[in-house]
């Protein structure tokens, strides 16, 4: 029997239909996130993108993500840490009783300040069940990166940085934004540099400046001072952690960022594993799996 798995973020969703064995047997994507969705409008947008794959009465629907925020279609309260996947299993909050629900998120904090999360929860269940690996270290790159440390297939805990979001301020709407080519492609070695640079003390404060100045004095284009800003931020996140070279390290996310991450990772001697999206669906479908093996089964 097939189930329906959705992740409904800030700015997008997406869909699959999932067989018991966990194979994608269709998906789709839309451009409605939770922002995008006028008060009480939830139900029309999720019947509207996959109203058909729910028409089987017996089918059922896990969504995780934003849409179990304050914001979203129901408030999940989270599930702290540390977690298994079943704990998170045992949280998950009805939307319509017995059909469709939502998955709560990871709750954190360092010296009383909270850290949460909601939906990467899903990819790092999922990336265990993929990769085998249920002690380490996942990376999930994104507008606000998550650093998890993983023990005995549990979420021990993990920390956030803000490091997509200073990029697009530091990139679009600082000084640097006249010396800045965002929407250039990648330079491998102007990335290095970057990171490098993270290294050699200072401060990201002080370091960031020089991406104005190296364009000032033509030692870089702004297509190169884009990916060498890109280091400096990645590598001043990577310097924060209590990585060795013997660490296993998974990331998962979109390759555009999965490749930077794991660039500046080598230049510390680690090769990461690395996922995308299907570490999503395959989260899913151990969360579901879990609900199917309770006696409530959905809630």
């Amino acid at each position: 029997m097939s189930f329906v798995a959705v992740d409904w973020g800030t700015s997008s969703l997406r869909g699959a239909l999932i067989d018991d064995a966990g194979r994608v047997l269709d998906e789709r994507h839309a451009p409605r996130g939770i922002l995008g969705v006028p008060a009480g409008g939830f139900p029309a947008v999720f019947d509207e993108l996959f109203g058909d794959w729910m028409a089987p009465a017996d089918r059922r629907c896990l969504i995780s993500g934003m849409a179990g925020s304050r914001q979203g279609w129901i408030e999940a309260p989270y599930c702290p840490c540390p977690a298994d996947a079943a704990a998170l299993a045992a949280r998950v909050i009805s939307v319509v009783p017995g059909r469709i629900a939502l998955v709560p998120g990871l709750t954190d904090s360092h010296d009383d300040v909270p850290d949460v999360m909601r939906g990467e929860e899903v990819q790092i269940f999922g990336a265990m069940h993929l990769t085998g690996v249920t002690d380490g270290v996942f990376v999930l790159p994104g507008t606000h990166n998550k650093w998890v440390q993983v023990r005995g297939s549990r979420v021990l805990g993990f920390r956030t940085f803000m490091t997509g979001e200073f990029y697009a301020l530091l990139a679009q709407h600082s000084i640097l934004s006249r010396t800045v080519d965002p929407a250039a492609p990648l330079d491998a070695e102007a990335f290095a540099q970057g990171v490098a640079r993270s290294a050699h003390g200072g401060g990201l404060l002080h370091n960031a400046f020089g991406a104005r100045t190296l364009g000032l004095f033509e030692r870089m284009s702004p297509a190169q001072l884009a990916s060498y800003l890109s280091g400096l931020l990645i590598g001043e996140e990577l310097h924060t952690q209590p990585l060795d070279a013997h660490a296993e390290v998974v990331l998962i996310g979109a390759p555009a960022l999965t490749t930077r991450y794991a660039l500046a990772l080598e230049g510390l001697r680690i090769t990461p594993r690395v996922l995308g999206a299907e570490a999503t669906w395959a989260g899913a479908h151990a969360l579901h799996t879990a609900l199917q093996g309770t006696d409530a089964a959905y809630p």
